[in-house]
Parts: C-alpha cells; structure tokens; sequence
C-alpha cells in the first residue's frame, strides 16, 4: 500500500498540467500521482494520457467544483485502488519543489491527531510574498471572516523566516492540502454544496469539533499561480466567497453562541464591503453580494438540519480568533498576523 497519493482535480487546466505536472512527478518520491478531470473540454485527458503515461487518469462526468469534485475522485479512487494512508489534494496551478512532501508526512506520522495539513504557499509570481490561498496557515474570527499567518485581506507578508515553525492552525488551504485518507471519508468529505471555495476551512471546523488536529508545516514551501479556474476579480467569486463564508458560520457556530446578532453584523460588514466594491465601480460584486445573501437565507431550513447534526456529533471545544479581524486591520490599522496576534 502506497502512503501518500497526490490527487490534482482539474478542469480545463491543461496549461497548468503542462507546466507544472514534470515538477510534481519529479518530487513524487515514488507516490502514485491522479489527475482527477471535471470533464474539460480543452483536451486535458488526452494531452495527460500522451505526455505522462505514469498518471493515473480520473475522468468524472461533470464539473462539481473543487467540493464535489474531490469527493467524487476520492470515493473513485478508494474502490478502485489501495487506500493510502494520506491523500495530498494539490491544485493544479500550485509548483511543488524538492522535498515538499517529507516534512509535512513526518509532521503527520508524528502526531496521528493531525487530520490536516499545509506547507507555506507562496507566490508564483511574486516569489517572496506569501500567497492569498492559505499562506502559512489559517484563522477564523468570530464573526466567520478568515485570515492567514501572512497574509491579511490585501497584505501579503514577505517570507523572511517568520513561519518556519511548525504550529496548530484552524484551517488548512485546500491548494495544497495534505488529508488523512480515514477520516476524510469518515467525515463523509466536503460538504458538495459550497461548490468551490471555503468547503476546506469548513471540512477542517468540522474534524476539529471531532478532536483532530489542523496544522502548518513550515519546513516545507510550494508556490501558488492563483485564480488558475476563477480570476481573483470575478463576480462568481465573490459570490462564492460571501455566501459560504455565511454557510460555514452558521453550521458550526457552537450552540451557545450569539449566532443571529452575528449574521445581523455580517450582514451590516457585509454591505459596507459593498460600498467599497461601488466606488470601484464593480457593481457586479455588489450583485453577487446581495445574490450571496438571498442564496444563504434561502437555505437557512437545511442548514439548520446540518447544524443539529453537528452539535450531536461534537465532541471537543474549539476556539475561534477572539478578536474581530475587520476592526484590527481596517480601524486599528493592523495590517500582519504578528501585530494582531
């Protein structure tokens, strides 16, 4: 049985394949590697199949999103091959490097309560800033918005050595996110309705709840492209972004929270964030942020299912970031992990 499998979901990414599929088969040390596709129409599968015979092809039928997607490939691969004891679910515009894979499975190997973990992300482009996706770890305030150890709403850290530590986070990103194998079916996976985006930080709130552990590994770096499916500036986007944002927030806000005064100020942040998006004339943000709102008030009779089914299941106490990140950085004027923290 083979210890760790890299699992690359992607849908018309055969540039990304291109370019960075030599790098990962390079520093696969010896793990299977799947290229799980969504159905592309851009020739992605024949274009694998003919350059890199030693990928083992996942062809899903359609294209569910980073959420459904991974579960439908992972539920594939559990029946069809040997269960690894981890999968690394690995974006398909992310460059790995040499020796990335070691440290966070060693990290692993040493504490069996870590069910999730990331390297350090940094940018493609920018080699020496941390990347939006996750940086060197993430957070989750108490009103639901989320943060990373480098980088904050639109402050992106240079990577000097301050996260080379090896720590417990909230969540992990899912551009390169290392899974125990066990209980991510155990868990029953992403929740498939957030499509894409946050379902990662919302599947780690969840195992946490359960008594697992999310971590960081900082002796490992990989670099991210970003909006490899969906630009950064895309209404779809944000559309994604604030609808799930408030999904999570009311899933798994513990029971005795205040969880309607919270979607009351999400709602009143929330608009505010509009006006922003309006004087930037993107008034199709603005949109998305309103269509946002109506889509979660309209599922709020499942959610609420879900939400009783999480409490019944929880077994441990965790703590969110006790401050709001919204008053650090934009009234106080703290704008890095270090001066927040």
């Amino acid at each position: 049985m083979s210890t760790l499998a890299i699992v690359i979901l992607t849908y018309n990414g055969q540039k990304f394949l291109a370019d960075f599929l030599p790098a990962v088969l390079a520093h696969a040390d010896s793990n299977p590697v799947y290229v799980a596709d969504s159905a592309s129409t851009d020739n992605s599968v024949p274009f694998v199949r003919a350059n890199f015979p030693a990928v083992r092809i996942i062809e899903l039928p359609r294209n569910e999103g980073y959420a459904g997607g991974y579960n439908a490939a992972l539920a594939h691969l559990r029946a069809n091959y040997e269960l690894p004891t981890y999968y690394v679910l690995l974006n398909s515009d992310v460059e790995v490097t040499p020796g990335w894979l070691r440290p966070v499975q060693t990290l692993m190997d040493t504490n069996p309560n870590i069910v999730a973990c990331q390297p350090k992300i940094r940018s493609y482009q920018q080699r020496d800033l941390f990347e939006h996706a996750g940086a060197a770890g993430g957070f989750v305030d108490w009103l639901g918005y989320v943060f990373c150890r480098g980088r904050v709403f639109a402050t992106f850290e240079t990577d000097h050595g301050q996260y080379n530590d090896n720590r417990r986070v909230f969540w992990a990103t899912g551009a390169c996110l290392f899974v125990r194998a066990d209980v991510f079916h155990e868990t029953g996976g992403f929740d498939a309705s957030f499509f894409a985006h946050m379902e990662e930080i919302d599947w780690c709130w969840r195992v946490q709840r359960l008594g697992y552990e999310v971590w960081a590994c900082g002796e490992s770096t990989v670099y991210h492209v970003g909006g490899g499916t969906l630009q950064k500036s895309n209404p779809q986007k944000t559309y994604l972004n604030y609808r799930n944002s408030l999904l999570m927030l009311y899933k798994n806000w513990p029971a005795d929270g205040w969880l309607w005064g919270k979607i009351l100020f999400r709602l009143l942040l929330d608009g505010a964030s509009s006006v922003l998006f309006l004087k930037a004339g993107q008034w199709r943000d603005v949109l998305a942020i309103i269509r946002a709102h109506f889509a979660f008030y309209a599922r709020l009779p499942q959610l609420h299912r879900q939400r009783r089914a999480l409490q019944q299941q929880q077994t441990a106490t965790i703590q969110l970031f006790a401050k709001s990140i919204v008053w650090q950085y934009f009234v106080k004027g703290k704008k890095t992990f270090g001066e927040i923290v």
